[in-house]
Protein backbone atom coordinates (compact mmCIF):
# COMPACT_ATOMS: atom_id res chain seq x y z
CA UNK A 1 0.00 0.00 0.00
CA UNK A 2 2.63 2.38 0.63
CA UNK A 3 3.99 1.87 -2.55
CA UNK A 4 0.61 2.78 -4.19
CA UNK A 5 0.70 6.22 -2.06
CA UNK A 6 4.46 6.84 -3.23
CA UNK A 7 3.19 6.33 -6.77
CA UNK A 8 0.44 8.79 -6.19
CA UNK A 9 2.54 10.72 -4.73
CA UNK A 10 5.67 11.14 -7.48
CA UNK A 11 2.21 11.38 -10.22
CA UNK A 12 1.12 14.39 -8.46
CA UNK A 13 4.62 16.19 -8.39
CA UNK A 14 5.30 14.89 -11.62
CA UNK A 15 2.28 16.49 -13.08
CA UNK A 16 2.03 19.82 -11.17
CA UNK A 17 5.64 20.22 -12.36
CA UNK A 18 4.60 19.96 -15.70
CA UNK A 19 2.10 22.52 -15.70
CA UNK A 20 5.09 24.76 -15.50
CA UNK A 21 5.99 24.42 -19.13
CA UNK A 22 2.60 23.00 -20.74
CA UNK A 23 0.17 25.69 -22.41
CA UNK A 24 -3.33 24.31 -21.31
CA UNK A 25 -6.83 25.66 -22.04
CA UNK A 26 -8.73 24.74 -18.74
CA UNK A 27 -12.04 26.33 -20.24
CA UNK A 28 -12.56 24.80 -23.77
CA UNK A 29 -15.64 21.89 -23.48
CA UNK A 30 -15.36 19.59 -26.38
CA UNK A 31 -18.37 18.64 -28.18
CA UNK A 32 -20.81 16.97 -26.79
CA UNK A 33 -21.28 15.74 -22.98
CA UNK A 34 -17.50 15.68 -22.67
CA UNK A 35 -15.30 17.45 -19.70
CA UNK A 36 -13.38 20.19 -19.85
CA UNK A 37 -10.21 19.52 -18.22
CA UNK A 38 -11.10 22.24 -14.96
CA UNK A 39 -14.25 19.13 -15.00
CA UNK A 40 -11.51 16.52 -15.68
CA UNK A 41 -9.83 17.66 -12.16
CA UNK A 42 -13.20 17.99 -10.30
CA UNK A 43 -13.88 14.59 -11.80
CA UNK A 44 -10.81 13.36 -9.61
CA UNK A 45 -11.79 15.70 -7.11
CA UNK A 46 -14.99 13.65 -6.74
CA UNK A 47 -12.68 10.28 -7.18
CA UNK A 48 -10.30 10.89 -4.60
CA UNK A 49 -13.46 11.78 -1.98
CA UNK A 50 -15.22 8.83 -2.66
CA UNK A 51 -11.92 7.20 -2.49
CA UNK A 52 -11.00 7.94 0.98
CA UNK A 53 -14.17 7.04 1.98
CA UNK A 54 -13.88 3.83 0.57
CA UNK A 55 -10.70 3.04 2.45
CA UNK A 56 -11.52 4.77 5.51
CA UNK A 57 -14.75 2.86 5.96
CA UNK A 58 -13.41 -0.50 5.19
CA UNK A 59 -11.11 -0.27 8.02
CA UNK A 60 -13.87 -0.72 10.57
CA UNK A 61 -17.06 -1.85 7.79
CA UNK A 62 -17.49 -4.82 4.89
CA UNK A 63 -19.58 -4.97 1.81
CA UNK A 64 -20.78 -0.99 2.30
CA UNK A 65 -22.00 -0.03 -1.11
CA UNK A 66 -20.40 3.41 -2.06
CA UNK A 67 -20.95 4.33 -5.94
CA UNK A 68 -21.56 8.01 -6.89
CA UNK A 69 -23.05 9.67 -10.39
CA UNK A 70 -19.64 10.80 -12.20
CA UNK A 71 -21.68 13.05 -14.61
CA UNK A 72 -24.13 14.45 -11.93
CA UNK A 73 -21.53 15.44 -9.67
CA UNK A 74 -19.37 17.34 -11.96
CA UNK A 75 -22.28 18.80 -13.10
CA UNK A 76 -24.07 19.98 -9.44
CA UNK A 77 -20.68 21.15 -8.08
CA UNK A 78 -19.98 23.52 -11.31
CA UNK A 79 -16.40 22.89 -11.43
CA UNK A 80 -16.37 24.86 -14.89
CA UNK A 81 -17.11 28.24 -13.16
CA UNK A 82 -14.22 27.24 -10.40
CA UNK A 83 -10.91 28.66 -10.68
CA UNK A 84 -8.23 26.21 -11.75
CA UNK A 85 -5.78 26.91 -8.71
CA UNK A 86 -8.93 26.34 -6.49
CA UNK A 87 -9.70 23.30 -7.83
CA UNK A 88 -5.72 21.80 -8.01
CA UNK A 89 -5.09 22.84 -4.35
CA UNK A 90 -8.39 20.67 -3.34
CA UNK A 91 -7.03 17.82 -5.92
CA UNK A 92 -3.99 17.97 -4.31
CA UNK A 93 -4.49 18.12 -0.81
CA UNK A 94 -7.34 15.61 -1.36
CA UNK A 95 -4.53 13.28 -2.75
CA UNK A 96 -2.32 14.20 0.07
CA UNK A 97 -4.94 12.67 2.35
CA UNK A 98 -5.77 9.92 0.71
CA UNK A 99 -1.76 8.77 0.72
CA UNK A 100 -1.34 9.30 4.15
CA UNK A 101 -4.25 6.81 4.69
CA UNK A 102 -2.89 4.24 2.32
CA UNK A 103 0.68 4.39 3.68
CA UNK A 104 -0.61 3.74 7.35
CA UNK A 105 -3.27 1.26 5.85
CA UNK A 106 -3.48 -2.05 8.22
CA UNK A 107 -2.06 -4.80 6.43
CA UNK A 108 -4.70 -7.34 7.59
CA UNK A 109 -7.67 -5.21 6.18
CA UNK A 110 -6.05 -4.91 2.69
CA UNK A 111 -8.68 -7.90 1.19
CA UNK A 112 -11.39 -5.94 2.78
CA UNK A 113 -14.01 -5.19 0.43
CA UNK A 114 -16.77 -2.65 -0.29
CA UNK A 115 -19.63 -2.99 -3.06
CA UNK A 116 -19.00 -0.57 -6.11
CA UNK A 117 -21.55 -1.85 -8.56
CA UNK A 118 -24.10 0.76 -9.74
CA UNK A 119 -26.33 -2.32 -10.66
CA UNK A 120 -25.12 -5.20 -9.10
CA UNK A 121 -22.70 -6.09 -6.56
CA UNK A 122 -19.02 -5.45 -7.54
CA UNK A 123 -17.08 -6.64 -3.83
CA UNK A 124 -13.60 -4.76 -4.86
CA UNK A 125 -10.58 -5.04 -2.29
CA UNK A 126 -8.42 -1.74 -0.86
CA UNK A 127 -6.00 -3.25 -2.66
CA UNK A 128 -7.66 -3.61 -6.19
CA UNK A 129 -9.08 0.02 -5.09
CA UNK A 130 -6.04 1.53 -4.72
CA UNK A 131 -4.31 0.10 -7.66
CA UNK A 132 -7.33 1.14 -9.30
CA UNK A 133 -7.12 4.53 -8.31
CA UNK A 134 -3.36 4.94 -9.31
CA UNK A 135 -4.37 4.16 -13.05
CA UNK A 136 -7.88 5.97 -12.69
CA UNK A 137 -5.88 9.16 -12.03
CA UNK A 138 -3.01 8.75 -14.52
CA UNK A 139 -5.60 8.10 -17.31
CA UNK A 140 -7.09 11.81 -16.82
CA UNK A 141 -4.00 13.53 -16.41
CA UNK A 142 -2.80 12.32 -19.41
CA UNK A 143 -5.98 13.55 -20.81
CA UNK A 144 -5.39 17.12 -19.55
CA UNK A 145 -1.58 16.92 -20.69
CA UNK A 146 -2.22 15.22 -23.87
CA UNK A 147 0.40 12.46 -23.59
CA UNK A 148 3.13 15.50 -24.32
CA UNK A 149 6.24 16.00 -21.69
CA UNK A 150 4.67 13.26 -19.38
CA UNK A 151 5.95 9.85 -20.16
CA UNK A 152 6.22 9.35 -16.13
CA UNK A 153 2.47 8.01 -15.62
CA UNK A 154 3.45 5.67 -18.31
CA UNK A 155 6.28 3.82 -15.91
CA UNK A 156 4.48 3.83 -13.38
CA UNK A 157 1.51 2.70 -14.43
Amino acid sequence: MENVAQNINQIIEDFLISLITTDIDWELKPEGDLWSKKEIIGHLIDSATNNLHRFVRCTYEQNFKLVYAQNEWVEAQHYQDAKVDELLTTWRLLNHQLCRVLKNYPQHLWHATCDTGETEISLRTVTYLADDYLKHLAHHLNQIIDGECYNSLDEIV
